[in-house]
């Protein structure tokens, strides 16, 4: 019996949320953070956001409820996260973007 926690065939709200934190939380060491350098190995920490954020939105209902609300919010916040580890990837490849000379 395989938990449903790890079932990729049932929704799991927690699952998408845990995998969209869990590559926040990669990506930062692995760009450097604050001395942010180009790295490739970014691309998972990307790919696990988006595959999480797909996994958030699995769990949406037809019906307007409270749950339904919440995982609006967890949306949002799975946007959030695509847009910083996209940064951190992408940031080092634009020296336009950067404030030193």
């Amino acid at each position: 019996m395989i938990p449903r926690f790890f079932n990729p065939r049932t929704r799991s709200l927690a699952r998408g949320n845990v995998l969209v934190l869990g590559s926040v939380f990669a990506a930062i060491p692995l760009s450097h953070f604050p001395h942010i350098r180009p790295t490739l190995l970014l691309l998972l920490p990307s790919l696990g956001t988006m595959i999480g954020t797909a996994e958030t939105v699995r769990c949406i209902q037809r019906r307007w409820s409270l749950y339904h609300g919440g995982v609006i919010l967890c949306i949002y916040m799975d946007l959030m996260a695509i847009s910083l580890v996209l940064f951190l990837l992408l940031y080092p490849y634009f020296p336009w973007m950067s404030t030193t000379p």
